[in-house]
């Protein structure tokens, strides 16, 4: 071999292991990386870290023990982007997300209606309903709708100002219910146990409550208390709900990723989900149950 057929091999070979031992560290570090390869420095408060916004005593969406399913679906994405989570915790009441997504304390509202004009919305990852909860052996069991005559001199729980309360209205149900405050601290009150409290006690015979928190007070009273979606309303609003994640509107790449992380993941949100009793509702307004769940590919 001459010196310039060994100098070309010589050449070959060690870009020939070059190559090789680049391939290798990008196997390497794309195993540790992100699902994407999207920069979100200029999105994100810290690209390493997945903030998020939340309230520190609002089970069953979060709390500061992370004991929420909020929390566990954070947990979730953290793992899935190989990122540190972290928490600004503000309670849930007026100014929420001024004082976190918008004051850049954090990244990501876990769960916000779909169309709420305060936030851009994900893709929604669940969809519920509010509901009647009420004892067995009340019945009223399967009620659907606010306009069943079943409930016409019944005392309802209700939380002041949302959506059930305009459909009781219309539905003659308000002289008779008992109202709770919307508005309050939840470090220090709960106008949702303060209403299956007096649910339990014989107070009001049956409560008004959104989905999640119906399902979750439900499962954790002792008699188990009956829960029946409100999915056949025939007067004032829909009381069926999307919810989805919020983020700033400028952040349309951290957008993006979330809708395929939801995507990817939606077995294991679902199973979240169905484990602290929320209704979860397809389509067609019937429950998704954890056997439809474990079905999907």
């Amino acid at each position: 071999m001459n010196n310039a057929s060994l100098h070309r091999w010589l050449t070959i070979t060690a870009l020939s292991i070059a190559a090789m031992l680049t391939a290798h560290r990008g196997a390497a570090v794309a195993q540790q990386q992100p699902m994407d390869n999207t920069d979100l420095s200029i999105e994100l408060v810290d690209p390493k870290v997945l903030r998020v916004c939340a309230d520190p005593r609002n089970l069953p969406f979060s709390n500061e023990k992370g004991e929420g399913f909020e929390n566990k679906i954070a947990e979730l994405f953290a793992e899935k982007l190989h990122k540190k989570l972290d928490y600004m915790y503000f309670p849930q009441a007026t100014g929420f997300v001024r004082m976190t997504l918008g004051a850049h304390r954090c990244d990501v509202i876990m769960g916000i209606p779909q169309g709420d004009e305060l936030v851009q919305g994900t893709n929604p990852y669940y969809r519920t309903a509010y509901a009647l909860v009420t004892k067995s052996g009340s019945g009223l069991e399967d009620v659907a709708s606010l306009g069943d005559e079943r409930l016409k001199g019944k005392h309802l729980g209700i939380v002041a100002g949302t959506p059930p309360a305009t459909n009781m209205a219309a539905n003659g149900l308000m002289a008779s219910a008992k109202p709770y405050p919307l508005m309050i601290d939840t470090r220090v009150d709960s106008s949702v146990a303060a209403m299956i409290k007096d649910l339990k006690a014989g107070e009001i015979e049956a409560a008004v409550l959104w989905g999640p928190m119906a399902g979750y007070y439900a499962m954790h009273s002792d008699p188990a208390l009956h829960i029946s979606p409100l999915v056949k309303e025939t007067s004032g609003p829909q009381l069926v709900y999307r919810i989805g994640m919020g983020v700033r509107p400028a952040d349309q790449n951290w957008k993006r990723l979330l809708n395929r992380l939801i995507q990817e993941n939606q077995p294991a949100i679902n199973e979240i989900l169905l484990g602290f009793g929320v209704p979860l509702l397809d389509e067609n307004n019937r429950l998704i149950t954890a056997e439809m769940t474990a079905k999907r590919p």
